[in-house]
């Protein structure tokens, strides 16, 4: 079954018109025609199964059989990221979008390379945006996470409104494994956490003041094993974890 992805203002009535993007994709490298079936996502928890009724140069109609909802996850994850070199960002994002991430925030740290300016990194969320979009056509995850404009790091946590429980994968030796984390916080309010986030700092890990101020908003520092793990790799287990303890049915 093809996926396709609609945004949810425009999944509404009985008929769905994929844009031109999507409908171009189906028409020219899927070859769909009318009677074929295809399901559409909205990335807000519903999947959509439609019948192809008509194809247009610029536009496919789909005639809506059938929607299913997913509930909300129990416990949505964030992604907290230094950015790294060049286009690693981008299988990061696709990733962590198949392990079920709601949020991902790029952050410009000082050992981060890349300096954009604002009409550069809007460019950059749009782009990447994309890449998650991508990621749910073929995970066939019901939601799509939001990718935000890169932020300085001192200006995201001005902004508060961080996850109920924040891991931070730490190279600092005052560190634990993130399940006595887990345990701890369990132990203490009854229950598992509402929200979950995860900090992975860039290349050379996040500087000492960086990682002090992470603390300071209430993270905990984590081990992710005995060996020195590339970023795209830091990211990738630790959202396993959260994915495997989290978000179970």
């Amino acid at each position: 079954m093809h996926r396709f992805y609609l945004a949810p203002e425009n999944c509404r009535g009985d008929s769905l018109h994929l844009d031109e993007r999507e409908a171009h994709h189906a028409r020219h490298v899927l070859r769909l025609k009318p009677g074929d079936f295809a399901t559409v996502l909205d990335g807000a928890g519903s999947e959509f199964l439609g019948a192809v009724v008509n194809t247009e140069k610029k536009s496919v109609t789909l005639a809506v059989k059938e929607k299913k909802s997913t509930p909300v996850p129990p416990c949505p994850a964030s992604l907290l990221i230094a950015m790294p070199r060049g286009k690693i960002i981008e299988d990061i994002i696709q990733k962590a979008t198949e392990l079920g991430v709601r949020r991902i925030v790029p952050l410009l740290t000082e050992r981060v390379v890349a300096q954009l300016d604002r009409e550069g990194a809007e460019a950059k969320r749009n782009k990447w945006q994309q890449v998650a979009i991508e990621a749910i056509k073929q995970c066939g995850s019901p939601w799509l996470p939001r990718v935000e404009t890169p932020v300085a790091l001192k200006e995201f946590l001005a902004q508060g409104g961080l996850p109920e429980l924040t891991l931070v994968g730490s190279l600092q030796t005052k560190r634990v494994h993130p399940h006595k984390v887990l345990a701890a916080f369990s132990s203490q309010h009854g229950r598992p956490p509402h929200s979950a986030g995860l900090w992975i700092g860039p290349e050379g890990d996040f500087t000492l003041a960086e990682l002090q101020a992470i603390e300071a908003a209430g993270a905990q520092p984590v081990t992710l094993g005995k060996l020195t793990l590339r970023v795209e790799t830091a990211a990738i287990y630790g959202l396993s974890f959260l994915n495997y303890e989290l978000q179970r049915d």
